[in-house]
């Protein structure tokens, strides 16, 4: 089957570079490359020049087509038309060496699969029940014989009857739902949504649906939205074989007040894309949740070494809410 790798960057040639020697590893090759780059310099453009990848295709893009939005809008126009499947990769991950054999079989499992993620592993945090006979189940999630510990924000919400019924990865009606991702089974696990450091889409899903405008610049949960719209032509699974590494580069990444008003409006965007019109105590809940949310994040200004940063990724979740009232995302069609 023919797919196509779309990596888009911005100013990190090195971790580029970790990515695609990890790709020339890979049971599975692409069939083609796009590496759609947004620098300003000529870094990664050199980079690419000294080590030469097979079937790679670099695109140098300017300041009017800069941002994850746009180059990933860009790198759709630019697949092959022989491509049965887009795989999306952030130029910070590191992968396994079945990774695509291991998309690829989930797509092949069930011709109702439009969408695949994979796992970081070095974000998974769940172990076998049975290593640990003597835990608290209060402060555990449980789930196909694993268990992972609850971060305080999900114990305070278990507390408060603010928790989503929902399997990890499942948007319930008021949307903060879990983000644990699934433990290693081997097995393929069906979900809502997928996230953008590591997700593939049949050909009916990228000729179809792009990636909103509504998300420019870092585009914080424009992932959760193109996956949700994923879901009007089949369904989205996650790949517990397709495994790699997720390094979370910091380079790039938006001021902590713009992203804390980006987790209020982009996250209240996204719930409405999949519940346009959610019922008085959906609505209770979410603004509930988002609340207690934002507190907890206050409350690392004296729970963390980082107290600036979290003051004012908090005083912006605050912005961000109150813009609600006023001038609400109007959402896209």
């Amino acid at each position: 089957m023919n797919f196509t790798l779309i990596v888009c960057t911005y100013m990190r040639p090195k971790p580029l570079l970790n990515l695609l020697q990890s790709v020339s590893e890979q049971t599975l090759y692409p069939n083609e490359i796009l590496i759609i780059d947004g620098s300003t310099n000529q870094e990664t453009e050199s980079v690419l020049i000294e080590n030469q990848f097979r079937n790679l295709k670099y695109h140098k893009v300017d300041e009017t087509n800069r941002g994850l939005t746009k180059q990933r809008n860009l790198g759709i126009d630019l697949v092959n038309i022989n491509s049965e499947f887009v795989c999306f990769l952030d130029d910070d991950v590191v992968l396994k060496p079945v990774y695509f054999e291991a998309v690829l079989d989930a797509f092949n499992t069930d011709k109702n699969v439009v969408g695949v993620g994979g796992i970081a592993l070095n974000e998974n945090r769940w172990v076998l029940k049975g290593n640990c006979m003597n835990y608290n189940k209060n402060n555990y999630y449980e789930f196909d014989g694993y268990i992972v510990e609850e971060s305080l924000r999900n114990k305070i919400r278990n507390i408060c009857g603010l928790q989503s019924p929902c399997k990890p990865g499942i948007m319930p009606d008021f949307s903060h739902g879990r983000t644990y991702n699934y433990p290693l089974t081997g097995k393929n696990y069906e979900v809502d949504l997928l996230i953008g450091m590591s997700f593939s889409f049949k050909r009916v899903v990228f000729e179809n649906i792009v990636f909103s405008n509504y998300f420019e610049g870092y585009g914080l949960y424009e992932d959760a939205d193109y996956s949700l719209r994923a879901l009007k032509f089949g369904k989205n699974v996650i790949s517990t074989r397709a495994t790699l590494y997720h390094f979370h580069h910091p380079s790039g990444r938006p001021n902590p007040y713009k992203y804390g008003k980006m987790v209020l409006r982009n996250g209240w965007y996204v719930w409405r894309v999949k519940y346009p019109n959610p019922n008085f105590k959906a609505h209770f809940k979410w603004h509930t949740t988002a609340m207690l949310l934002t507190m907890i994040r206050l409350l690392n200004v004296i729970t963390t070494s980082n107290k600036k940063e979290a003051l004012i990724e908090g005083l912006g979740r605050i912005v961000g809410w109150f813009s609600l009232i006023f001038n609400a995302p109007k959402i896209e069609e």
